[in-house]
């Protein structure tokens, strides 16, 4: 079990490790134009915050798909894995046309929140409309890579993103920067974002000849006894004796009202899928809009503090996706045994990784932040908080290992409840500690005060989420089998 862990979880590792390059490349390439580069640079970050918010709701698209493929697979019905990938991908592009519909008021309500110069906000526009219509190939991304970690294969999955940000930022670079040797001298500012579509649907066109030449045997195999492949014959052929046995008893041959379930289960996990999305989305939006009251220089440390808290996720995250596609996989073949283990060997490797986080942090945290920023304020407002650095793996470590056990078994009740609790805790711990050191009198409570009460109720909200999962462990994925 732990190998099959680990070949499943290693993939996904290496996959997640490309993407923050392509933010680092797209932030080189403005900061290297000939106009200004800080107007540019400002530009990038927001027009990539634009599509952070506007992506992230839609992650349901890969979760969702993921876990219900995952336990078609262990059941061996390779119809329903065809059809997975069809409602998904179907989903995704509804889902796309819906923002290039909505594209002018998302970016009027954006700019409500998010404030910054009028040349940024004039270069971040530019950015958004050309870059926006790469929704139709991203979306669709989303659903073909929870569809490959629901067929046990998260090395088609890998090989994906590697081509999607390889041409991403090789393409960024040749269309912002030219093609040295010629007299292409590329078109500027605009070329990064048209990098980033060349990258999306170079990316849907390399799934989809995988799908056609990896998979033509599963989707053969799914409406055509005569032609599916060997591995899967026996399968098929005890469905096709129960078919006949029910049709022999007077029952209709047809499967519609199983058709109908699993279409209602679709968009049921799908619906709580989408409202956990929106729980964690507010969580982070109040964690950025909250250290913003502090001054420049604690949004500054906030900031890079969560994202060198996030370095770990890159690897948890493969386990966790590891997790997701052997819960389903057992769930769906009924085995309750490799259930457990599966289970317990994506926690063993998950703190694993948790437990060399915390030390990496312990002895590595101060020089994290002089790599990320030059501003010794910055850093020195940092040494006080390291703490909440150092123990964050053994709160986000459970929290994010969770998540890809409960897709996996599609228990998106259980799911979609404990974010909502979190949502809570992270709100119930702000507010009522800040009520309790208002009532304290005397002078203003000190900004460092109150960012160290925002991380703690950051905290709750991974706890509350760790909590909530491991006590419904046995009734919300055990009771599956």
């Amino acid at each position: 079990m732990s190998d099959q862990i680990l070949r499943l979880a290693l993939p996904s590792i290496l996959a997640n490790l490309t993407v923050p390059l392509v933010g680092m490349v797209d932030i080189a390439v403005a900061g290297h134009l000939d106009t200004s580069a800080a107007a540019l640079i400002g530009g990038i970050s927001v027009g990539s915050l634009m599509f952070d918010m506007m992506y992230w709701n839609f992650g349901f698209l890969r979760a969702g798909t993921g876990g219900l493929t995952a336990q078609a697979f262990g059941r061996g019905d390779w119809a329903d894995c065809a059809a997975n990938l069809k409602r998904g991908v179907g989903l995704a592009l509804l889902m796309s046309l819906f923002l290039l519909l909505v594209q002018w008021p998302f970016q009027k309500l954006i700019f409500v929140f998010v404030q910054c110069s009028e040349e940024v906000r004039l270069l971040a526009l530019k950015y958004f409309y050309i870059r926006v219509w790469a929704a139709p190939a991203t979306l669709s991304l989303m659903a073909l890579r929870g569809w490959f970690i629901g067929m046990q294969d998260t090395f088609s999955s890998m090989l994906t993103d590697v081509v999607v940000n390889g041409v991403n930022i090789l393409g960024s670079i040749l269309l912002a920067m030219g093609i040295p040797g010629t007299s292409f001298r590329g078109i500027g500012y605009p070329g990064i974002a048209w990098g980033t579509i060349m990258a999306q649907y170079t990316g849907l066109l390399f799934a989809a000849c995988i799908l056609l030449i990896k998979y033509r045997s599963c989707f053969q195999a799914a409406y055509t006894i005569t032609r599916c492949s060997s591995q899967h014959k026996a399968v098929l052929s005890r469905s096709e004796a129960r078919m006949d046995s029910a049709v022999a008893d007077g029952a209709p041959d047809d499967n519609t009202p199983i058709r109908h379930k699993q279409i209602r289960e679709f968009f049921t996990v799908n619906r709580d899928l989408f409202v956990r999305s929106l729980c964690l989305m507010a969580v982070y939006l109040a964690f950025t809009a909250i250290s913003a009251r502090f001054g420049d220089t604690y949004l500054a440390m906030c900031s890079i503090m969560m994202k060198i808290m996030m370095i770990f996720s890159y690897f948890t995250d493969g386990f966790a996706f590891a997790g997701e596609a052997l819960t389903g996989r057992f769930i769906g073949a009924k085995d309750r045994e490799n259930l457990i283990q599966t289970v317990k060997w994506t926690f063993i490797w998950s703190m694993g990784i948790g437990l060399f986080f915390i030390g990496l942090y312990a002895v590595a945290g101060i020089p994290m932040f002089r790599m990320m920023t030059s501003d010794a304020t910055v850093v020195e407002a940092a040494r006080e908080f390291i703490p909440w650095l150092v123990l964050i793996p053994l709160l986000g470590c459970p929290a994010f290992t969770w998540d890809g056990i409960y897709i996996g078994a599609t228990a998106t009740p259980q799911l979609r409840d404990s974010n909502i609790g979190c949502l809570l805790a992270f709100m119930a711990v702000w507010f009522a500690g800040m009520a309790i050191l208002n009532m304290t009198g005397g002078a203003p409570v000190a900004s460092r005060t109150k960012v160290h009460l925002l991380f703690a109720a950051y905290y709750a909200h991974l706890l509350f989420r760790s909590l909530y999962q491991t006590l419904k462990y046995r009734s919300g994925i055990l009771t599956k089998i």
